[in-house]
């Protein structure tokens, strides 16, 4: 859901200063490989309009750590899970910053943001329908935050 909410904002937002070449998204374990998104998130997706996504679930690869700038991690298990992983990439270069989807929470920033106790995503998988619905306005906030961050990093980076 969080990879549909994303493409969305990134693409109706005005003004943009920041592109995306290359986006995606994977989870660390393979329980659900290559099937497609969960009907409750389609549905929830359909509900605020995204009616184009298609996804089939992967897990990361090393290679991942080399191809993107960022890996967003959706909770803490996670982001431990990528950052251990990210410590055993043998390649030279830089390598993707790994952040938890929670240190771009809008209120997080305007207080400078570090990280912390970040707010994690659920995943909405076990619950009800209501708990899609409260992870699509989580994730959208958390989308708009994570723009505005790479927005406000592009205009320093441009002026250095």
């Amino acid at each position: 859901m969080a990879e549909a909410v994303f493409r969305h904002i990134a693409s109706s937002r005005d003004g943009k200063t920041v592109t995306f070449s290359k986006l995606d998204s994977a989870g660390t374990c393979a329980a659900h490989l290559h099937d497609p998104p969960d009907p409750r998130t389609m549905s929830t997706l359909k509900k605020h309009g995204i009616t184009d996504f298609t996804h089939a679930a992967r897990r990361v690869r090393t290679s991942d750590f080399t191809e993107f700038d960022y890996l967003i991690a959706m909770d803490q298990e996670n982001y431990d899970s990528l950052m251990y992983s990210r410590s055993r990439v043998k390649e030279e270069g830089k390598l993707a910053e790994v952040r938890m989807f929670g240190d771009f929470d809008a209120d997080r920033l305007a207080g400078g943001g570090g990280r912390g106790e970040s707010e994690e995503v659920p995943d909405p998988y076990y619950g009800g329908r209501d708990g899609f619905d409260r992870v699509y306005d989580m994730v959208t906030r958390l989308s708009n935050g994570f723009i505005d961050y790479l927005e406000k990093k592009h205009a320093v980076d441009a002026a250095n």
